[in-house]
């Protein structure tokens, strides 16, 4: 099962129809939640069916989201997402300013969302199990590294994320649930505040 997962580096296309709020939201919740309606989907998001519809459209348009067929469902439309898991890089739209434009929104959005669920876990950590307590944290390392090395360095990390993705789809833990890993190797610029070397 795990093998199955499947993976689409964003063509230029792809990454422009995805510089949209509700269309990112839309791919996610159906990565996240699996095939649904235009009309679940806009209860779930809280937009209204018709701009749903009318997005779902736009990334089916670039191979992002599917139909998928289900009989007895009359004049429903059923979409999937057509992929598990996306990535881009910025070395893949030289030449095209749009796509390039839309990697930067997705980057700042990614920023956003990242400090939302932080401040979202720490909101609701008083609620958690002493468990989830003591395991989710936040941690920062500053290392001196050349820019082959940082590549080396993300390439091992990203096959240990895979190597614990498929084991929490074949086995996953008795206490289980989705959890949010962000990964970012930036080059320090400027006066950046100092951090302590892990932060929990």
């Amino acid at each position: 099962m795990a093998d199955d997962v499947t993976q689409v580096h964003l063509s230029g296309p792809q990454i422009r129809a995805l510089a949209q709020p509700l269309r990112l939201r839309l791919v996610g919740q159906l990565r996240l939640t699996g095939p649904a309606t235009a009309t679940s989907l806009a209860a779930a998001l809280g937009t209204n069916t018709g701009a749903t519809s009318y997005h779902l459209r736009q990334l089916a348009e670039v191979g992002l989201v599917v139909e998928e067929e289900r009989p007895g469902s009359g004049r429903q439309r059923w979409w999937r997402a057509a992929h598990d898991m996306s990535s881009f890089r910025r070395s893949y739209y030289e030449g095209d300013p749009e796509a390039t434009a839309a990697v930067e929104w997705l980057e700042a959005f990614q920023v956003r969302h990242f400090a939302e669920l932080a401040q979202n876990w720490r909101r609701a950590l008083p609620d958690e199990s002493p468990a989830w307590q003591e395991t989710a944290e936040i941690s920062d390392y500053m290392l001196h590294l050349g820019s082959e090395q940082t590549t080396a360095l993300l390439r091992e990390i990203e096959d240990v994320i895979d190597r614990y993705r498929r084991l929490g789809q074949d086995e996953p833990g008795p206490d289980a649930r989705l959890v949010a890993l962000y990964v970012a190797a930036l080059p320090r610029i400027g006066d950046v505040m100092e951090t302590s070397e892990d932060v929990t």
